[in-house]
């Protein structure tokens, strides 16, 4: 038998909601078809954005969202989609399949849609190939409410009231699609764009996010830190926020043939989730090259692109990247998210790639149909640790499994969180393909008289459809007693489990 260990009196830190964030880049079918339809089209919709989807977002309480990108964003100059849409610059997208951007969805409607959702907003800005002055007009445009240039603009436009900007990423994998740029190179950038990131509602600052590493890149991270703090004044609140983080998940090491998301063997599945497990370590690494600049954790480790990542679907672009997720992929979220709890001392947002028909998505969309995803249902369980105080838990008496001793994962992993109203939520994986397991939770001073409880599992290769969309999906879960103020219960394999315990 496991044994999970609670103490809730512990609290090791505090919870971001944006932990639970997400990411939509003009990339394939996520933002038109998947978030936009348009204000004609028959899909229902609510000046232009899907009703269902908008739905779903709001009961999976999504709590940011990250737009336009993405490579996409060191591309994209803002002023070509704002105004009467017919006006709208036509570009081609040269990331992403090579179509036709109409910029129909630009500036405006990001808004719009994010009041829709009730989500805060995460604009990434272009460095790539914009000016200074270029992001400097899109904050302001943005932001300011007073009498300006862009302020007028954007109220010729349709919009009195400037909008909140919550998080700002000053440029987007600049060592890679957003520049090739080296990191004292990138470093100094950084400090000239971000001093034109202005702060024009002193109430509300925006959160600037520095472009950091590529997954284990600790070159990067050190070398983008020191250019940023030489001869700097004294650190303070508003030069630097947060530095970003990107790490995919691969089944296997070759991009050109990175695995399928439906056809794999017992071995693939241990393996991906060994990748996963991979954060943790490199959090760690990062972190302690920032400790170094900034031991006070004011910074922010910001895990803005994550989740798998597979060769496409047969039959679909290959620039859309479009793939199914089963629950490998709802074991991936889920451990993902346990982990990100567990560093919430320094990881203060995370967003999934991405949103809706791209990679690890949340929601798939085919003409009106829609459907919810394994790792949707992940993030509906998981959502009551959203500003949460993460508690002190491990657990006795778990093996490690797996097919190859090198990608060895544990049979059970966890995290567990405190609310403002005394509710503890736990959340558990079973990582066995095929091996339930008995688990007892212990309480260090808790005796559980409230408890509610909710499972997803199914065959490890189980996905929902168009045609049975609720295949895998979320359930109560009772299958437990409680015995001297523990709970005790069997764990099924592959599954997610969650309690809520008062």
């Amino acid at each position: 038998m496991a044994k999970v260990y609670i103490n809730e009196k512990n609290k090791k830190g505090h919870i971001n909601p944006e932990l639970y964030g997400n990411f939509s880049e003009h990339l394939g079918r996520c933002i038109y078809e998947g978030l936009y339809v348009g204000e004609n089209s028959e899909i229902p919709n609510t000046n232009g954005m899907r009703n269902d989807v908008v739905a779903a977002l709001k009961e999976m309480k999504l709590p940011v969202l990250r737009w336009p990108g993405g490579c996409f964003a060191d591309e994209y100059h803002w002023k070509d989609g704002i105004g009467p849409k017919e006006n709208r610059k036509k570009m081609i997208n040269t990331h992403w399949g090579g179509v036709t951007e109409d910029n129909s969805f630009g500036t405006h409607e990001f808004f719009e849609l994010c009041e829709q959702i009730g989500c805060k907003t995460y604009i990434n800005g272009n460095v790539g190939s914009g000016t200074v002055q270029e992001m400097s007009e899109w904050v302001e445009y943005m932001t300011f409410d007073g009498v300006s240039p862009m302020a007028d603009l954007r109220r010729k436009n349709g919009r009195e009231k400037a909008w909140k900007v919550d998080y700002f990423g000053v440029g987007n994998e600049n060592w890679g699609c957003g520049g090739n740029m080296t990191p004292s190179y990138y470093g100094n950038l950084y400090r000239r764009y971000q001093t034109y990131v202005r702060n024009y509602d002193q109430k509300h600052p925006i959160f600037k996010v520095c472009c950091g590493p590529n997954a284990g890149d600790t070159y990067w991270t050190e070398n983008v830190l020191k250019t940023c703090f030489e001869n700097a004044p004294e650190w303070m609140h508003g030069f630097m926020d947060g530095l970003s983080l990107h790490y995919y998940t691969l089944p296997e090491d070759d991009w050109s043939h990175k695995g399928s998301a439906l056809d794999f063997d017992d071995a693939a599945w241990y393996k991906t989730l060994a990748k996963a497990f991979k954060l943790d370590e490199l959090i760690h690494k990062h972190s302690t090259i920032m400790d170094k600049y900034d031991p006070e954790k004011k910074i922010g480790l910001i895990c803005d692109e994550w989740g798998t990542w597979y060769d496409v679907e047969p039959g679909t672009n290959p620039g859309f990247l479009y793939q199914q997720s089963t629950m490998r992929d709802a074991l991936v979220a889920g451990l993902s998210l346990n982990i990100f709890n567990k560093h919430c001392d320094r990881v203060k947002m995370a967003n999934i790639a991405q949103l809706i028909n791209v990679l690890q998505a949340v929601i798939l969309t085919e003409g009106p149909k829609m459907l919810r995803t394994p790792t949707y249902h992940v993030f509906h369980m998981y959502k009551y640790h959203q500003d949460a105080d993460l508690v002190e838990s491990y657990i006795d008496g778990v093996e490690q499994i797996g097919e190859d001793e090198k990608f060895k994962v544990p049979h059970l992993q966890e995290s567990a969180s405190v609310d403002k109203d005394g509710v503890v939520t736990i959340t558990l994986n079973n990582l066995s393909i095929d091996k339930a397991e008995e688990v007892e939770i212990a309480f260090a001073e808790c005796n559980p008289k409230y408890v509610s409880a909710a499972i997803l599992t199914n065959d490890m290769h189980a996905y929902n459809t168009f045609e049975d969309p609720d295949k895998v999906h979320e359930e109560v879960f009772t299958d437990y007693k409680i015995e001297n103020g523990k709970i005790i219960f069997t764990m099924p394999a592959c599954s997610v489990v969650m309690f809520r315990v008062k």
